[in-house]
């Protein structure tokens, strides 16, 4: 059995955290290599991981899905959530989402207090901006200057001392958790590559309210996708505390999310290549 890791041609190699899949997957028999997505190696299955560069080709990057057939996680699902205007769906479902507006150039109906403008399609936080309380100004040019739709969000303050908490599912199945700390920050450092900004990770035990809103969104992705968990081979919820203290969604990431395998107990990549076994003998 063969699977492709898909990536970008910035990270040809991917990126540290997934080399730890590799050992796992062949030990279960599963020979896994990394290509540059757009190509079509053969393969019995094609696992997005380090694909980072499709905010700037999403039209390339969604036709090359298209044409794979045995993508993981499902083009359904990638189609549906390269677009954050998905919180909205999540939130009519009655998923407790941080509140989301997605808006056009020239919106001008700002909220009071500190919020966040940033694109609805966009990948390791590239193109969000805080913007302190009453500093319209600011966010009307960054909007303009992103020149596409974009999320405006109330700036959760509990993530300055909390950070994200993101809960990471395999197969369907809770896997870890992890923590990030807060990104859109003054000394906020971009990668290397460019992709993105730099996160500052470490372990953690989600708290049961955690559990349960992860759990509810993944459910609900679901639902609203017509496909049952286990049809995810991967999901990561991110979570940050609301003004209540009471985790809200701030992105349920099914398309290329990091997994902080290197933060996870060492079951963590074998539990990932005992999920890919177990898609590739639902194929």
């Amino acid at each position: 059995m063969k699977v492709v890791l898909a990536t970008c041609e910035e990270l040809p190699d991917g990126n540290d955290d997934d080399a730890l899949l590799l050992g796992p997957l062949a030990d279960v028999g599963v020979t896994a290599e990394w290509a540059v997505w757009g190509a079509q190696p053969p393969a019995d299955l094609v696992v997005l991981r380090a694909t980072w560069d499709y905010p700037s080709r999403l039209p390339a990057f969604l036709a090359w899905c298209d044409s794979v057939p045995n993508l993981a996680n499902p083009t359904v699902a990638v189609r549906w959530n390269t677009d954050k205007s998905y919180l909205v769906d999540l939130a009519r479902a009655g998923v407790p989402v941080v509140p989301t507006t997605v808006v056009d150039p020239g919106f001008t109906d700002w909220p009071d207090g500190e919020f966040v403008v940033k694109p609805t399609v966009g990948a390791g936080s590239r193109g969000a901006l805080r913007v302190a309380a009453g500093d319209f100004a600011a966010a009307a040019e960054h909007l303009a200057a992103l020149g596409v739709p974009a999320l405006v969000q109330p700036y959760q303050s509990g993530v300055d001392t909390r950070g994200e908490t993101a809960v990471v599912f395999l197969g369907g199945r809770y896997s870890h958790a992890f923590t990030k700390d807060a990104l859109l920050t003054p000394d906020a450092e971009v990668d290397g590559s460019g992709l993105f900004v730099v996160e500052r990770l470490s372990a953690t035990t989600p708290e049961p309210a955690q559990r349960r809103v992860a759990e509810d969104a993944l459910d609900a992705a679901g639902v609203l996708l017509g496909l049952p968990r286990a049809a995810f081979l991967y999901a990561r919820v991110d979570l940050v505390p609301g003004a209540d203290g009471r985790p809200l969604l701030l992105e349920l990431e099914l398309v290329e999310p990091s997994l902080g395998l290197r933060h996870a107990d060492t079951g963590a990549p074998l539990r990932f290549a005992s999920a890919v076994r177990a898609a590739l003998a639902a194929r």
